[in-house]
């Protein structure tokens, strides 16, 4: 990858990974901000880079378009815009990255949502000149509704405004002002150059009077051991593993995702919608048996007892166990040009259980530059959020998505066209 001190790959399968997201408006330097990072960290191969430099020569650049890395679709390039989720993936030696390269644009507010909705952390881009806008705010406001524990204000293009901290100040202070009015608890304020590379991986020699870490340290540090819910022990039943061997023939093992809590050998756990309770006999992986399962993990789980249980199930433990009911609240961001319908019914995807549901009501929908709630209209149409009430044909097992992403999140498909068209977070 061109850097000396590269991980090996013991170490890299011991990194930890940070998810991150970006968003800004259109011509914020998104796609400069995150070549600058590929490229200032060495993690672009040699003929990435002499392709770059081809291309920006080409273009009639005087200057390494570090853009080019990342506008890698040509129906972008033709239009110098971002219009789809772009993944990159990097490492440095003390972390692993995933970026989720997502548009600005307001016709594209499913693409963030998409994009954001894994992600650790948020970075968001104002371009000094134009101070927080309309779109920063959107994407704030997205940023807060899903939950993404840390953000990054980056004010770019401080070149521009000859590195003026005053300038720098004021955004700070209006991004303050409305993001005291939404949940997110860990926010981080960076002036950047990504065409020059100020204070993107390296300090800058240009604003002395900042005395904070560059992106890629705080991209590096910010503690997210915490993130993850290791208190609410919740493993959906993806599948039933019966193997019908000789060797393993009366094996009965369900496979599945630990989306929360910690699950051990010898845990007494409740097995839904059935209500059975009995111990775990074994977590096994691919690799074979380990003593604990932590969230995020792939497993298959053994019990002392035979239940029945099967795909869509949930195992959980006694003491601690999600809500049910089929009356469930949402806040859903529409991804679909049809408008949702009051009535309607759609397939419905919540973890590893497939059903149906029918919209009860609207209760409001969101000015996200406001935040303000429109009562008066509540038709819910492409790329606005709303909340509704929804019934679902059998009771689900969730809980709220600010206590658990995972339980608390579902889909909303349309049932002819097999189209996702909503994206919702149970209140």
């Amino acid at each position: 990858m061109g850097s000396n001190n590269s991980p090996t790959t013991k170490e890299y399968m011991n990194m930890d990974l940070l998810r991150f997201t970006t968003a800004g408006s259109v011509d914020d330097g998104k796609s400069t901000l995150i070549g600058r990072l590929l490229y200032d960290s060495k993690a672009i191969f040699e003929d990435q880079l002499e392709a770059i430099e081809r291309t920006s020569e080409q273009m009639g650049d005087s200057y390494v378009n570090l853009a080019l890395l990342t506008d890698g679709l040509r129906a972008e390039r033709e239009q110098g815009i971002t219009i789809d989720v772009a993944y990159r993936y990097f490492a440095t030696p003390r972390r692993k990255f995933i970026i989720s390269d997502t548009p600005g644009h307001i016709q594209y507010t499913r693409n963030m949502v998409t994009g954001a909705s894994t992600a650790n952390l948020a970075i968001i881009l104002v371009d000094a000149r134009n101070g927080v806008v309309e779109q920063t705010r959107r994407h704030a406001f997205i940023a807060s509704l899903l939950q993404i524990k840390h953000l990054v204000l980056c004010v770019n293009k401080m070149d521009l405004v000859d590195y003026d901290e005053e300038t720098y100040s004021k955004i700070r202070a209006d991004f303050d002002e409305f993001s005291s009015k939404l949940e997110i608890r860990d926010i981080h304020f960076i002036p950047i150059s990504a065409l020059e590379g100020d204070n993107v991986v390296e300090k800058s020699e240009n604003m002395h009077w900042y005395n904070g870490p560059t992106l890629l340290y705080t991209l590096e540090t910010v503690h997210i051991g915490s993130d993850s819910n290791q208190v609410d022990c919740r493993f959906p039943v993806q599948r039933v593993i019966r193997p019908q061997s000789e060797k393993y023939h009366d094996f009965r093992g369900y496979a599945g995702r630990i989306e929360s809590g910690i699950f051990k050998s010898g845990d007494e756990i409740l097995a839904l919608p059935s209500g059975f309770t009995t111990k775990i006999k074994s977590v096994e992986t691919m690799d074979g048996k380990i003593e604990e399962a932590v969230p995020q993990m792939s497993v298959i789980i053994t019990l002392e007892d035979e239940i029945d249980i099967s795909r869509g199930d949930m195992l959980v433990r006694p003491m601690n166990q999600p809500q049910v009911g089929q009356d469930i609240e949402l806040m859903v961001c529409w991804l679909n040009e049809k408008k949702l319908i009051m009535g309607g019914k759609y397939g419905l995807k919540h973890t590893t259980k497939d059903l149906r549901c029918i919209i009860k009501d609207v209760r409001y929908k969101v000015n996200i530059n406001t935040l303000h709630r429109i009562e008066d209209d509540l038709s819910i149409g492409l790329n606005e959020i709303g909340r509704i009430l929804i019934r679902t044909t059998t009771p689900l097992f969730y809980d709220s998505y600010k206590k658990n992403k995972a339980t608390g999140s579902v889909i909303l498909i349309d049932e002819f066209t097999n189209e996702t068209v909503g994206a919702g977070m149970i209140i």
